[in-house]
């Protein structure tokens, strides 16, 4: 009887421990899977601990999933995947776009303007709103061209839609801004969003007669004080044209036209002075 009982202890606390080393391992990896959950939707486990004591939360929600029946949704979501979320975005391209298109016809409206000023003589100024050279601005259209091609004519099939939609999702994480990432995608998203940056500005220098370009100007790089001020008061006087809508040698006005000067505007050479106060003269301004 002793050496039966002895055998038998030993096997029940073998089984016992063997038991409680598995019932660890599995607790373990319950609450690794429920770290990685949490991790995946930050949202819907925000009052959720990564313990076995809370369990039952985890199974709470696996009930109400379950009893949602949220696949007999799936159809009404692949139709606002189509029809609303890219949607969406084509809307935001498109707005985008509008903002480019308006920063250009301004450009036009203005080099109208700089047409009329002598910049030299025989010559003028035009403003070319190039496209910028930055790469992640160059990056963000093309990824953003990605999401919007296709939309119209494109494929129904399941694979092309979850595919938009992750181009899509992509974009959108970044514009949230991602929690590890904060900081960077509030500076990208402010850097790609504002159109002004989708161009590179610069100015040429034309003769009035043929119109060839003499020198652009991409920056006031090794020009003298005097050339970068006379550079510098025909954008601006071209500036006041356009937002006044103004027109060169105009006289018959009854227009409001005032124009304050400070010290610092005499400060330069005589040339650019006088340059100055013709142009601003020209546009009827007092």
């Amino acid at each position: 009887v002793d050496t039966q009982e002895r055998g038998l202890n030993t096997r029940l606390t073998g089984q016992i421990d063997s038991l409680n080393d598995k019932a660890r391992r599995r607790a373990e990896r319950a609450v690794r899977l429920m770290a990685e959950f949490r991790q995946t939707y930050p949202v819907e486990t925000a009052e959720f601990d990564a313990n076995m004591a809370a369990a039952k939360s985890y199974r709470d929600l696996l009930d109400r999933l379950v009893s949602d029946d949220l696949p007999r949704f799936e159809k009404k979501f692949k139709e606002d995947l189509n029809e609303n979320t890219i949607n969406e975005i084509v809307q935001f391209a498109t707005a985008l776009d509008n903002e480019k298109n308006e920063i250009e016809k301004r450009i036009d409206r203005i080099n109208e303007s700089m047409k009329q000023i002598d910049f030299a003589p025989g010559r003028f100024l035009r403003l070319t709103p190039d496209p910028g050279l930055d790469v992640e601005v160059r990056e963000f259209r093309a990824k953003l061209k990605s999401c919007t091609e296709d939309t119209v004519t494109g494929s129904e099939d399941d694979l092309y839609s979850e595919r938009k939609f992750l181009q899509v999702k992509e974009l959108i994480e970044r514009f949230k801004r991602r929690p590890e990432h904060a900081d960077e995608d509030l500076r990208w998203t402010r850097k790609v969003t504002d159109v002004r940056n989708w161009f590179q500005f610069g100015a040429e220098d034309k003769f009035r007669d043929t119109g060839v370009v003499n020198e652009y100007y991409q920056s006031t790089a090794g020009k003298s004080g005097g050339q970068k001020e006379v550079l510098a008061v025909t954008v601006l006087a071209a500036s006041l044209a356009y937002q006044f809508g103004l027109a060169f040698g105009e006289r018959a006005s009854n227009a409001f036209r005032f124009v304050m000067l400070d010290e610092a505007f005499c400060r330069g050479t005589d040339e650019s002075v006088h340059y100055g106060l013709s142009l601003l003269e020209r546009l009827g301004l007092q």
